[in-house]
């Protein structure tokens, strides 16, 4: 009987399970991304070097121009940073005279002259670089630019306007416009000031209703100077389709139906005031009572002054409601409103209104002291009796519709200096 011969053990077949899989996977990962780590590790030299390279271009660029400057040109900046402009003047001009090409430093030594004063010189700057051929479009618009201003600052309008002129149309349209604007009011040409608004706001610059309505009031108002109040009415009512808010419109319609002989009228025109803009009654107070009186209703035109006077206070319509009353009601009835009013709204100039009613009752023994009282208070409220420009801060005794310091409009709020104090 054979034997059965020893048989080799035989080993199961190995099955990948899914944690093996896993974990052959995640080495897998970890050996690409060490890989990609020394790949970094390798690329941050050569970066770093090529970086270098480039600041070493850029520096030896950047000194080799600085080389190639006028030693004059450093002195110039230096002397303009140190607020020493003539001096700064002199060491460009040494720079102009061996290099008469360079344009930027015409242009620096044009704004240096005008900005002194030296219109002339600064005429004559932006005029050399104009006359030569082969300056570029840009540098020869900007030059017509900077000659127009210099004109302007010297007064010469007509020449001002030609450059401005040109220059519509450029991508200088809106700076030559601004300035079109300026020259017509200065030349007092309103319609022309109007056609130059219009046009601004056409260019995107935002509306200007304001200042349209305000050039048809000077119209307006020029008209009412010639007593061409038929002429005057039509274009007061321009102004106010333009801006419905235009306060100097309403009062100037009603200036001219007073003018007119037509008081009623323009008590309706002056009562628009309070529906446009309250604190801007005072400034037709005056004429509401001298309407008041033209229709033989004074004691309706008080009580509407006091009214305003309860709702906006103000000093100057408290000088017009104090004087009303001294003519109507007396002594006693106006001292009796300012002291109300001065508790009320504590200034200077109530308190020397309120010392000028009493020395109109003030016994003769008492009279010199409260005079003295008087006259020096009266001293201290004449410097706060100030309107304020809010745009440039020019201050005066009248009430400006266009500010006489910076020439913008509708700049004054209609109360004094001390007023606003308080307020705020």
């Amino acid at each position: 009987m054979r034997q059965n011969s020893a048989r080799a053990p035989s080993h199961p077949k190995l099955t990948a399970s899914p944690t093996t899989d896993s974990f052959i996977y995640s080495i897998q990962q970890e050996r690409n991304s060490m890989e990609f780590e020394i790949w970094w590790l390798l690329g941050i030299p050569a970066f770093f070097g090529l970086g270098w390279i480039a600041a070493r271009i850029d520096i030896k660029q950047l000194l080799s121009e600085s080389r190639s400057l006028p030693q004059g040109y450093f002195k110039g900046l230096n002397f303009l940073l140190n607020e020493q402009p003539d001096k700064a003047i002199d060491a460009f001009i040494e720079i102009v005279k061996f290099d008469p090409e360079t344009a930027d430093l015409h242009f620096a030594l044009g704004n240096l002259f005008r900005r002194r004063g030296e219109t002339e010189r600064a005429i004559r700057m932006h005029q050399n670089l104009l006359s030569r051929p082969d300056l570029p479009l840009e540098q020869k618009l900007q030059a017509q630019y900077e000659l127009g201003k210099d004109y302007l600052k010297a007064g010469l309008l007509d020449r001002a306007e030609e450059v401005f002129e040109q220059l519509t149309g450029t991508h200088y349209n809106v700076k030559a416009r601004r300035a079109l604007l300026e020259i017509f009011q200065r030349e007092k040409e309103w319609e022309r000031a109007i056609q130059a608004a219009y046009a601004l706001q056409e260019s995107g610059t935002g509306r200007r209703q304001k200042e349209i309505a305000q050039f048809y009031c000077e119209m307006a108002q020029d008209e009412l100077v010639k007593t061409h109040t038929d002429k005057a009415l039509p274009l007061l009512e321009q102004a106010l389709s333009v801006d419905r808010t235009s306060v100097r419109a309403a009062i100037l319609i009603g200036d001219a139906h007073m003018a007119a002989g037509n008081a009623e009228e323009a008590l309706q025109a002056w009562r628009r005031v309070e529906k446009q803009s309250m604190p801007h009654v005072a400034l037709v107070a005056q004429r509401l009572m001298d309407g008041f009186y033209a229709v033989n209703r004074p004691q309706e035109g008080i009580n509407l002054l006091k009214s305003y006077l309860a709702e906006a206070p103000s000093i100057d319509l408290l000088e017009v409601v104090f004087q009303v009353l001294l003519k109507l009601e007396g002594v006693d009835a106006a001292n009796a409103l300012v002291h109300e009013e001065l508790r009320r709204t504590p200034t200077l100039l109530g308190l020397d209104k309120l010392l000028e009613g009493r020395l109109m009752i003030a016994s003769p023994e008492n009279m010199p002291d409260l005079s003295m009282v008087k006259n020096l208070v009266h001293g201290y409220a004449l410097k706060l009796a100030r309107y304020q420009c809010s745009h440039c801060g020019f201050k005066a005794r009248q009430f400006y519709w266009q500010c006489p310091g910076c020439s913008q409009w509708e700049t004054y709020p209609p109360r004094r200096t001390e007023e606003l104090n308080v307020m705020a």
